[in-house]
């Protein structure tokens, strides 16, 4: 297949340069085999981490950086994805291999970390020109996507020496109390106060909770395509907010991302994967092929979907602050808030349809 359908970065943007010379001198140090100054592109997603590739004469990496100005409270912390990503790959072959992370302040002015770069396609909001998929390859693709996502969620994290990576039991607990809290913490004048959405999650919780490893943030934008097999998954991306944590929740944001072909133009206009093809699976297929395949029951999904739903407008409202306080000038960002009033009245619909 044609190289113009592989994922390529671009110009980085005005204000995120990287200081060239200490990193580079840096990663000369720690990475063999690296010579030379190294061409420097951006990717044009990292709403959140800032992702670059760095392409020398021997072999192109990737950095990942926090972005400027006030972080959350454990956000962004690449020492803690680094690690995790290293302790993961042995039993889980999507994730990329870590090459080296710096603690260094002085070299960069934060944590950052690099890591090998996985060359296929990322399917975003559209597939490339080139990559034209039929109906039933499509639903292979999306089967497989869960696939994937399935496999990590059934690692056996006891056996595979993982369940000391994060505190597991308990998480449903935090992590409605942690959103709530920075949703809180984030909010701005010109966005709901999601009260009652907080404290419907708040008393609906389940009574059960099942503990494995989980992405958090698993959508078709952060998997890489075989780009001589475009159904095929050979790699998974983004990592910053992987933990212990309950499967049916990790799902829950899964379909918080997902636009079908005849959701409202709001949606539509923040679609950032090909979830509306046709041969995707529709939301409420998702849901029973997931259940289905891991033998889990769930007699109502309503808390994971609002949770999911919730939980976006916590992300996309914590980038808009940033926006708002001046600490990013990433344009895309401007009308965060519209999309933050969005979310939280999908949420609120969301309850009163599973009321019925």
């Amino acid at each position: 297949m044609s190289k113009s359908v592989i994922d390529q970065a671009k110009a980085v943007r005005s204000g995120e340069e990287l200081p060239l010379e200490p990193v580079n001198n840096w990663l000369q140090g720690q990475v063999a085999g690296l010579s030379g100054s190294p061409e420097v592109t951006q990717y044009s997603g990292g709403a959140s981490n800032w992702t670059y590739c760095l392409h020398y004469p021997q072999r192109e990496v990737i950095l990942r950086r926090a972005p400027k100005g006030t972080k959350a409270k454990g956000a962004h912390d690449m020492g803690r994805e680094f690690r995790l990503q290293r302790a993961i790959k042995p039993v889980y072959r999507y994730v990329p291999e870590m090459l080296a992370l710096c603690e260094d302040e002085a070299v960069l002015g934060g944590d950052f970390y690099v890591m090998e770069k996985l060359t296929g396609i990322i399917p975003r909001k559209n597939l490339p020109r080139g990559v034209d998929m039929t109906p039933e390859q499509t639903r292979q693709l999306c089967e497989n996507v869960l696939d994937c996502m399935i496999e990590l969620h059934q690692i056996d994290i006891h056996q595979a020496g993982l369940s000391n990576l994060a505190k597991g039991e308990g998480y449903v607990q935090r992590q409605i109390d942690g959103w709530s809290q920075r949703y809180q913490q984030a909010k701005t004048w010109n966005v709901p106060s999601g009260k009652a959405v907080m404290k419907w999650l708040a008393e609906n919780m389940p009574a059960s909770e099942h503990i494995c490893l989980t992405h958090n943030d698993f959508r078709f934008d952060n998997v890489v395509l075989n780009p001589d097999n475009p159904t095929e998954v050979i790699g998974v991306l983004d990592w910053e907010l992987a933990t212990l944590g309950d499967p049916l929740m990790d799902l829950g944001n899964t379909l918080a991302y997902w636009v079908e072909a005849d959701d409202d133009f709001l949606a539509q206009s923040t679609r950032r994967q090909p979830t509306h093809l046709p041969g995707m699976f529709t939301r409420k297929q998702v849901v029973e092929y997931y259940l289905q395949k891991t033998g889990r029951s769930a007699e109502d999904f309503t808390f994971y979907e609002v949770y999911g739903l919730f939980r976006l407008a916590v992300i996309a409202q914590q980038i808009y602050y940033r926006y708002h306080h001046k600490q990013t000038r990433n344009p895309a960002f401007k009308n965060f808030w519209i999309f933050v009033h969005y979310l939280l009245w999908r949420c609120k619909k969301a309850i009163k349809q599973g009321r019925r």
